[in-house]
């Protein structure tokens, strides 16, 4: 589907979960480059202002939930040569590359059975493996020595309780690790359907919005209006599971605009997964991410573009499968391509 007329001109990067390679597409469908890279299922890719690849890719070795965990963080060249990598079993689902050559995660941790029992809701018995695992956000420079921590126990597992259908993997499942100015972070809990921020100088949350129509959102991102732009899977819905796009202004904790799919909404729907962003045009770039689907639409909720993914990969016990973690969008004339494409 292409509405040349509303749609935005860019080149859409995603990265096939399960697979060895990330592409980089024109809006037509044609591949302008992609990368060989290791294997990764929560699949987190982006480009950074100098053109380079920032990936978190599988360890063999694994330490936490397994199926969720990535534990690699690579930095390629355009041409695909490893320029940074840091290794920390534990580390899942998202990483940022950091202006001081670090980076930032989200990582599991070990956690007491008593640590565990003060973890309420959530499926009785659906710990991975009997156990579940405590969360950390952590701060690595350069050469990987950890520089800042923050435990999820500063959040609260008397405060906030999982949802009743959510698995008892670990103490959030957090998807989303965004560094905000003013030394924030902005983090996303699939199973505390809450999204938050952290200051970092005091450890204190100096925002919360928790909402369980979020259905286990995903890739909760600030944007320069300084509302709050995230994927509601809807994945805990009371009715019909259809999942959604919200905007939030953390002023008032209020929904200010969403998109749902406007004829049958079931028709959109990604329970685990999914990714968003707000273009320049002001256009919503949406990945339905169990349908390895990538569209556009106007603010109106026109759809003008759509993609499937066409790459597939093996991963056991769910066979071939196209799904996306996320997807971004850049401009043809933007310094992350520097005009290659």
């Amino acid at each position: 589907l292409l509405d040349d007329a509303r749609m935005t001109d860019g080149v859409v990067l995603f990265a096939p979960c399960g697979g060895d390679r990330v592409y980089l597409v024109h809006k037509n469908g044609t591949v302008a480059h992609e990368w060989a890279t290791g294997r990764g299922f929560t699949f987190w890719t982006y480009l950074l202002p100098n053109g380079n690849l920032f990936t978190n890719e599988r360890m063999e070795e694994r330490k936490g939930v397994a199926l969720t965990g990535s534990g690699i963080l690579r930095e390629y060249d355009w041409v695909g040569n490893v320029v940074w990598e840091h290794f920390d079993p534990y580390q899942h689902h998202d990483a940022r590359k950091m202006a001081h050559g670090g980076a930032i995660y989200a990582a599991y941790r070990e956690m007491s059975a008593t640590e565990q029992a003060q973890v309420s809701g959530g499926v009785a018995g659906s710990e991975a493996g009997g156990d579940m695992f405590g969360e950390v956000l952590r701060e690595v420079d350069a050469s990987g020595a950890v520089i800042w921590e923050w435990d999820f126990v500063n959040l609260g597992y008397d405060r906030f309780a999982m949802h009743h259908n959510a698995n008892r993997w670990s103490a959030g499942h957090t998807n989303t690790v965004e560094p905000l100015d003013g030394d924030r972070v902005l983090v996303s809990c699939k199973t505390l359907n809450i999204v938050f921020i952290v200051d970092k100088a005091s450890g204190d949350v100096v925002w919360h919005f928790q909402d369980e129509a979020l259905g286990g959102q995903h890739d909760a991102q600030m944007l320069d209006t300084g509302n709050v732009l995230v994927f509601a899977n809807g994945a805990y819905a009371r009715d019909l599971h259809h999942s959604q796009v919200w905007e939030i202004d953390p002023r008032t904790d209020t929904v200010v605009w969403s998109y749902k799919q406007r004829d049958n909404p079931q028709g959109f729907f990604s329970p685990h997964i999914g990714g968003v962003q707000r273009l320049a045009s002001g256009n919503t770039l949406v990945c339905e991410g169990a349908k390895g689907c990538v569209f556009e639409v106007t603010p109106e909720g026109d759809v003008v573009w759509q993609y499937i993914c066409p790459f597939t990969a093996e991963v056991p016990d769910f066979g071939a499968i196209n799904w996306l973690f996320r997807a971004r969008q850049y401009a043809v004339d933007g310094p992350e391509v520097q005009g290659c494409v």
